[in-house]
């Protein structure tokens, strides 16, 4: 199938030197920052052998986005509640002494009509300088953060990331590369999707789609139907509407050899349900494979607590509950068009796809096979 997309977006940029905060004789840090439609994310960390060790980090809802779908605009209050999240990212960058560093923002800034003018204002209160990227980037950089997770055993993988305003979706095919050698493969893709054929066994991009309809999106789309099941259901019809042309595969049954990698906020609060977590724990969460039924599973009891359950449910959170159901709509709808009854959970995303990409660029980190 030919990609129905372009894919040849640039290499991801190098890291920024900072020079009035190096020192010389400390390893250097790193830093990725990534400013969606609801979320503030900052990880700061060095590298260690081939994969990093996480030195700080930072995590806020700061719901950019919110009003956006009826004003086009970014809101004064949510403009304000992420300069403040702001503030604080730039002080833990500034208190590790990070020197290289890159600051993103994704949906939420490229649909405002004023999103370059908060970027201005961003770097005038803060002396942050965000950069807004562009779908397949923002797509490049979640392929890249789930390498680790690839089965040598895979041929053909999907790669979604669920964010607040989109739904990335990259389809690979791994066939021509060794086992051994595919997540490697995929973590090359740090150079681009269209990366030039050395000669060497290679992954390869299918087709890639950036849908504009993420778990708040989505929901705002939706807002006025009041019954909770018909809302879920229309949500997942929708979203699967808007998948037509990408899901070739759709009520085929489930074929060896084909992986579906979730990595958002949705598939891990799904994934600490099904494990019955009363306190979350990354280590039992990431890399879990969970099976269509099992997500059914869980997202039944959601349906069934309705939403005043859903907002007292510790498993879901207070962050996390308003959105839950968009985000199980879109993951239901994506195993249904794709043949595999499993999913493999990733809790990581654009900030540590963003991290190996600088790491990897810099030369810093190991060269072996995940």
């Amino acid at each position: 199938m030919a990609p129905k997309r372009p894919v040849s977006a640039g290499a991801i940029p190098k890291a920024v030197d900072s020079p009035a905060l190096t020192r010389p004789d400390a390893p250097p840090l790193y830093a990725a920052l990534d400013l969606g439609t609801n979320s503030c994310r900052m990880l700061i960390a060095r590298p260690k052998g081939g994969q990093f060790s996480v030195v700080d980090s930072f995590s806020k809802s700061v719901q950019l986005g919110s009003g956006l779908e009826k004003t086009g605009r970014l809101s004064r209050s949510s403009i304000y509640r992420t300069i403040q999240a702001l503030r604080v990212c730039q002080q833990k960058l500034k208190r590790n002494k990070v020197v290289k560093m890159r600051l993103v923002a994704t949906e939420a800034c490229r649909r405002a009509a004023n999103g370059r003018d908060f970027m201005d204002r961003v770097h005038r209160e803060t002396g942050l300088r965000l950069e807004i990227i562009e779908p397949q980037q923002e797509a490049q950089l979640a392929v890249v953060s789930c390498a680790p997770l690839v089965s040598p055993r895979t041929e053909q993988l999907l790669v979604v990331d669920i964010g607040g305003g989109s739904t990335e979706l990259v389809w690979i095919d791994l066939t021509g590369v060794p086992p051994q050698g595919r997540a490697r493969a995929i973590m090359r893709m740090h150079g681009g999707f269209d990366l030039p054929d050395d000669g060497g066994p290679r992954a390869r991009v299918v087709d890639w789609i950036s849908v504009p309809l993420g778990v708040a999106t989505l929901r705002d789309q939706f807002r006025d139907v009041e019954d909770d099941s018909a809302r879920f259901a229309l949500m997942s019809w929708f979203f699967e509407e808007n998948l037509a042309e990408f899901a070739p595969y759709k009520d085929e049954p489930p074929r060896e050899g084909f992986q579906i990698v979730g990595t958002s906020g949705t598939v891990t609060t799904v994934a600490a349900s099904h494990l019955g977590l009363k306190r979350y724990d990354r280590n039992k969460v990431d890399g879990l494979r969970m099976t269509s039924d099992e997500i059914d599973k869980v997202i039944r009891s959601y349906l069934a607590l309705g939403p005043a359950g859903r907002r007292r449910d510790p498993r879901i959170g207070v962050d996390r509950q308003a959105l839950i159901m968009s985000g199980a709509a879109i993951l239901q709808a994506l195993l249904r068009c794709w043949p595999t009854d499993r999913l493999s959970v990733a809790d990581r995303g654009l900030r540590e796809g963003i991290l190996y990409a600088l790491m990897s660029s810099d030369g810093v980190l190991e060269d072996t096979d995940a």
